[in-house]
C-alpha cells in the first residue's frame, strides 16, 4: 500500500496542525509498517523551517501565500499523485485537490471552528477557504478528526455523506534540552506558578483565567505567580493579546504575571518542568494538546468542561464550568489546599498521557489505511 503524505502546509503551519504534521511523519518513519511505503510531498523539518511565508505583515504578501497555497493544491499535488500513484492520499490540513486523482483520500479536519465560530474569521478568507473543503470531499474519502466531539460537531455540518473517523493524535515530542537558565531569568521559582502556553486566540479564554487569577491571590493570599506563554492570536478578529496586556496592567498585576512571547522548546520544558499547574480555560478545543504535554510532565491540569477537554483528560484533570471565573478561582485555590488531591491529579494524568503515544498514533492510522474499501 503506497501513500502519500502531503506536508507543504508545514511551511505557514503553528501550534496544533504543526504538531500533528510532525509527530505523524515522524511515527510513519519510527513504526514502519511492512505492508505501507510512506512517501513525503515535502522533508518535515526543511519544510518547517521555511520562513518564506511566515509572519505576513502586507495584503500583497498574504494574497502571494493564498496563491502559492491554491497552486500547490490544485496543481502541483496533483501531478505528483500522477507521478506517484500512492493508493491513497493523506492531507492533515483540511484541504483535499478538487480535481480528480483516482486514489482513496483520508482528509484531516482537525475541528469545526469555521462552522461553529463565524464572527472569528475575515468573512471572504472563510468562505474561500470553506469552499476548498467542500471541493475537496470528493471520490473516496474518509476524513480523520482528534476527538468525538470533533466528530459530532463535523457531522452537524457537513452531514454524513463521508465516514468520519476519530484518531487520537499524540502531542509534541520536546526532545530538547531543557533551558536552565530560564527560570532564574524572570524570576519564577518551581512550584510557585501556575502556566499557560498557547496562542492568545479568543477562544482560549486567556482574559478569564486573569481575572480568575486576581482573585485568587485575593482571597488565598499566595504569591504563586501566572506564566502565560505565546504569542497573538492569528487574526485581527480571534487575538486577545491586547485585551490581556490592558487587563494586567488594569489589575495592576505586572508583577504577578509573565507574558513571555513565543519561547523554545527548551524554554517550555522548563515551564513544564516547574509548573504548580497548567490551567486550560478554552471555550472552544478540537482536542486539547497542553493537556497530554502537562500530563507526561507530572503537572496537574484545571480544564474547562468544554466536551473534547474533557473527552482527552478522560477524569484525570480538575474541570471548572467552562467560562465560569468564580468556579476557576475555586478550583485553584483548591489545588493550592488540597496536597492529595494534587498528587491524584498527577499520578492520574501520567497514566492517562500513555493512552497517546506516537505508536499510537501511527497505529490507528495504520489500521485505516489497510482497512479494506466499501
Amino acid at each position: 500500500m503506497k501513500v502519500l503524505l502531503d506536508l507543504q502546509y508545514l511551511n505557514v503551519a503553528s501550534t496544533g496542525i504543526k504538531t500533528y504534521m510532525v509527530e505523524l511523519a515522524k511515527a510513519a518513519r519510527k513504526y514502519p509498517h511492512k505492508e505501507i511505503e510512506w512517501i513525503f510531498t515535502h522533508e518535515p523539518d526543511k519544510q518547517a523551517a521555511d520562513v518564506s511565508y511566515k509572519d505576513l505583515k502586507s495584503k500583497i504578501q498574504k494574497l502571494n501565500y493564498h496563491m502559492d497555497y491554491f497552486r500547490w493544491k490544485e496543481f502541483q499535488l496533483p501531478d505528483m499523485v500522477k507521478k506517484f500513484k500512492p493508493d491513497i492520499l493523506i492531507c492533515p490540513d483540511f484541504v483535499s485537490p478538487a480535481a480528480t486523482l483516482g486514489c482513496r483520500r483520508m482528509t484531516v479536519i482537525h475541528d469545526a471552528f469555521f462552522w461553529q465560530m463565524p464572527e472569528n474569521y475575515p468573512r471572504w478568507w472563510r468562505k474561500y477557504f470553506l469552499s476548498l473543503i467542500k471541493k475537496g470531499l470528493k471520490e473516496d474519502t474518509t476524513l480523520i478528526t482528534t476527538t468525538q466531539y470533533s466528530k459530532q460537531s463535523l457531522e452537524q455540518f457537513l452531514g454524513k455523506s463521508w465516514p468520519i473517523e476519530v484518531v487520537y493524535q499524540a502531542p509534541k515530542g520536546l526532545n530538547a534540552a531543557v533551558d536552565q537558565k530560564f527560570l532564574a531569568e524572570h524570576q519564577l521559582e518551581a512550584n510557585d506558578y501556575f502556566l499557560h502556553i498557547g496562542t492568545f486566540d479568543r477562544r482560549k479564554n486567556i482574559p478569564l483565567l486573569v481575572e480568575s487569577y486576581a482573585s485568587y491571590l485575593k482571597k488565598s493570599q499566595s504569591s504563586k505567580k501566572l506564566v502565560l506563554a505565546g504569542g497573538p492570536g492569528q487574526s485581527k478578529q480571534m487575538n486577545d493579546f491586547p485585551i490581556v496586556q490592558s487587563l494586567v496592567e488594569k489589575l495592576g498585576l505586572q508583577n504577578q504575571i509573565l507574558l513571555t512571547g513565543y519561547i523554545t522548546d527548551s524554554q517550555i520544558k522548563s515551564l513544564y518542568e516547574g509548573a504548580f499547574a497548567y490551567v486550560f480555560p478554552s471555550q472552544n478545543e478540537g482536542f486539547g494538546i497542553p493537556i497530554l504535554e502537562s500530563m507526561g510532565f507530572g503537572v496537574p491540569v484545571i480544564h474547562s468542561d468544554q466536551p473534547a477537554l474533557l473527552e482527552v483528560a478522560n477524569g484525570a484533570g480538575l474541570s471548572f464550568q467552562t467560562g465560569n471565573q468564580a468556579d476557576l478561582t475555586e478550583k485553584m485555590i483548591l489545588l493550592e489546599q488540597e496536597n492529595d488531591l494534587r498528587d491524584l491529579l498527577i499520578q492520574n494524568g501520567k497514566v492517562r498521557s500513555k493512552d497517546f503515544s506516537s505508536q499510537k498514533f501511527i497505529e490507528a492510522f495504520q489500521q485505516l489505511i489497510l482497512k479494506p474499501g466499501p
